[in-house]
């Protein structure tokens, strides 16, 4: 396994994410399996739920000039959720980083759709058995696409029941360092959004560049690998929550480049700042887009030094590290006509974009342009 290493601007890290082989991951799995239910008995409203979702990714500008390709993808549909950051010393061995979790993303989407989407007649193949099964056939599905990625998904299921009674919930995988929020207001409508679900980042040996991995690898480059290794990994390496979701709930989840260089309550803040307890109604899209845009934006600042020169500190040190960043933000919204229509014409759809597929340049340029309006008024 290749050793991690560091140089660039002093004081902070700017080093990749290797490819961790494929015995140095089978025997910790067991370190980072975890199953937990977070159920919280409150009165809830016979609700279909779903998500009403914006991404936004934007590469470091040191990143972009070396001509280093993004290789982070996301996914914000009606039942899925997902980011995925592909492992960047893959490109050394002449392998598109971007190609497998653009892929596997692809067919989470697809499978969460069959799968969770309200009201849709699924044949016996399609039942839902939870995410661990997913993320699985998502991954055997990709076939031959060659790389390494980390993943967090978050699915929305109706289907639970706690007293004979509908009670949605948010399940949430995660393999490798990608990190997921839920954020809510404990204490009504009109107060301010708190954390209360966090998910923690998989790293071997706690290293930033080695966090476990989603892979699938030829044997010139690995030639121990094969794919039940990672078929193990995701079931029995995979950390697994299922939490509660009640309508309103903020969910932000995003790749290290985020996580590595803001602390969660820095999320928390600015989705507090950009999300006031009085907005009426659903969170426009709009507004979601900016946000994210506004997330991104703080994780890049921290690779800045200040006016005193001094770098801001992050939870990796001073400085965090120049990555690619990447952010889904979602609100738990009711299901409705309008979304079932919506799904209706929009399947089956075959590429990768925003609601289903990659954020591309055009939804950056998108948020921009919402961001100089903002200014300018």
């Amino acid at each position: 396994m290749a050793s991690p290493l560091s140089g660039g601007i002093v004081g902070v890290l700017r080093t990749p994410t290797f490819y961790v082989e494929t015995e140095e991951q089978r025997k910790i799995l067991s370190t980072f399996q975890k199953h937990t239910d977070f159920i919280q008995e409150e009165v809830h409203k016979n609700k279909t739920l779903c998500f009403s979702a914006q991404a936004y990714q934007k590469q470091h500008p040191d990143k972009t000039r070396k001509g280093i390709r993004d290789a982070d993808v996301t996914l914000g549909s009606p039942m899925i959720l997902g980011v995925a950051d592909g492992v960047s010393q893959i490109e050394d061995f002449g392998i598109d980083a971007s190609l497998l979790p653009k892929d596997l993303l692809r067919h989470c989407q697809d499978l969460g759709a069959a799968q969770l989407t309200p009201g849709h007649k699924a044949g016996p193949q399609d039942k839902y058995r939870g995410p661990i099964p997913l993320l699985k056939d998502a991954f055997e599905a990709t076939e031959d696409t060659l790389g390494s990625t980390t993943a967090t998904l978050a699915l929305l299921d109706n289907s639970t029941k706690i007293h004979g009674r509908p009670h949605p919930m948010i399940a949430v995988i995660t393999v490798g360092d990608c990190q997921l929020l839920v954020l809510r207001r404990t204490q009504g409508r009109g107060s301010r959004l708190a954390s209360v679900f966090q998910t923690e980042m998989q790293r071997i040996d706690g290293h930033a560049q080695t966090p476990l991995q989603i892979a699938r690898i030829n044997a010139k480059i690995d030639p121990g690998f094969h794919d039940d290794i990672t078929v193990e990994v995701i079931e029995k390496g995979s950390a697994v929550h299922c939490v509660s979701a009640y309508e309103g709930d903020i969910i932000v989840m995003g790749t290290d480049g985020v996580f590595d260089n803001l602390f969660c309550h820095e999320v928390t803040e600015i989705c507090n700042r950009v999300l006031q307890p009085n907005m009426k109604g659903n969170v426009p899209t709009p507004i979601l887009r900016s946000l994210g845009q506004q997330i991104v934006a703080a994780a890049h600042a921290k690779t800045v030094r200040g006016s005193l020169g001094v770098l801001p500190d992050t939870p990796i040190g001073r400085g965090g590290k120049v990555d690619d960043t990447a952010v889904v933000v979602a609100e738990v919204v009711e299901w409705t006509k309008e979304h079932a229509d919506e799904h209706a014409r929009s399947r089956p759809q075959p590429d990768l974009g925003l609601f289903g597929h990659c954020c591309s340049k055009r939804d950056e340029e998108d948020v921009e342009e919402l961001s100089e309006e903002s200014d300018e008024s």
